[in-house]
């Protein structure tokens, strides 16, 4: 139930976060997407209005009720947007396909983290920029407990969001090479920048 009810309310509750500094964070990183760019879970299509003239966009998503919240960001887009209704453990591409990787706020979802990475790596050229943005386990202890507490909770709500994921310590166990990390929020949010190795 609540897998259907919350695209419904994702973009108003976010909207208040997005205007502060998501926004700005978004714009930074998608500018330094190229070429042919995979975006992983779409979601309501919050990127698509950042992506600039001169790349092209495949955007997986596997919650079809996010994909039809994301359309009329998809047709007001600058660039042709093509949406896949499938899942990131499993993308339909040939090896070595894109030119770049853009993921925000999507891995704390996907059930199988670092299959979700060697399949990125697999449709990725050599070297090309894989770039993160995501909220994470924090290094402060009382914080992470209060992630770890509400995790259960918060993945029925929040269409199977973990609160507790440590997505870096996973990009780092998946052989991509981090070439920058940042920092927001006491750590709560990073921006991950890597490339394929």
């Amino acid at each position: 139930m609540m897998r259907m009810i919350f695209p419904e309310f994702f973009d108003f509750v976010m909207q208040p976060i997005e205007s502060l500094k998501f926004r700005h964070i978004r714009q930074n990183l998608i500018s330094k997407s190229k070429g042919r760019v995979l975006e992983i879970g779409s979601g309501t299509g919050a990127n698509f209005p950042y992506y600039k003239k001169g790349v092209l966009v495949d955007a997986i998503e596997a919650n079809p009720l996010m994909i039809e919240q994301s359309k009329t960001k998809k047709y007001s887009a600058l660039v042709p947007i093509t949406i896949h209704e499938v899942n990131a453990e499993t993308l339909p591409f040939d090896d070595q396909t894109f030119d770049s990787v853009v993921a925000t706020l999507v891995f704390c979802t996907i059930d199988n983290p670092l299959t979700a990475l060697a399949e990125i790596q697999r449709v990725t050229k050599s070297g090309v920029p894989i770039l993160f943005f995501e909220h994470v386990l924090m290094e402060q202890p009382a914080l992470a407990s209060i992630q770890d507490a509400l995790t259960p909770l918060w993945k029925k709500v929040g269409d199977g969001c973990r609160l507790n994921r440590n997505t870096l310590r996973l990009i780092e166990q998946s052989g991509l090479s981090v070439t920058r990390v940042h920092s927001y929020y006491k750590g709560l949010f990073l921006v991950i920048e890597c490339e394929n190795p």
